[in-house]
């Protein structure tokens, strides 16, 4: 799933949600090293917007990586 916004990022965390956390975990994983890399472009063109808005979704699916990790 391609997250592009903080209301994508929920809505991925919420249908995942029903997986075992493993399956969760690795979709997590793999939707934020997407994240950091487009923070990371963003970083390179100087759009802000882009870099803050990727900022935000990492954030988002680092709660949630942290959530499971603590259960």
């Amino acid at each position: 799933m391609n997250i592009n916004s903080e209301d994508q990022a929920r809505e991925a965390i919420a249908l995942w949600q029903t997986d075992p956390a493993r399956a969760q975990l690795k979709n997590l994983r793999l939707a934020l090293e997407s994240l950091e890399l487009s923070q990371m472009y963003y970083e390179q063109k100087g759009n802000e917007q882009g870099m803050t808005r990727a900022g935000a979704c990492v954030a988002i699916l680092t709660n949630r990586i942290a959530e499971i990790e603590s259960e």
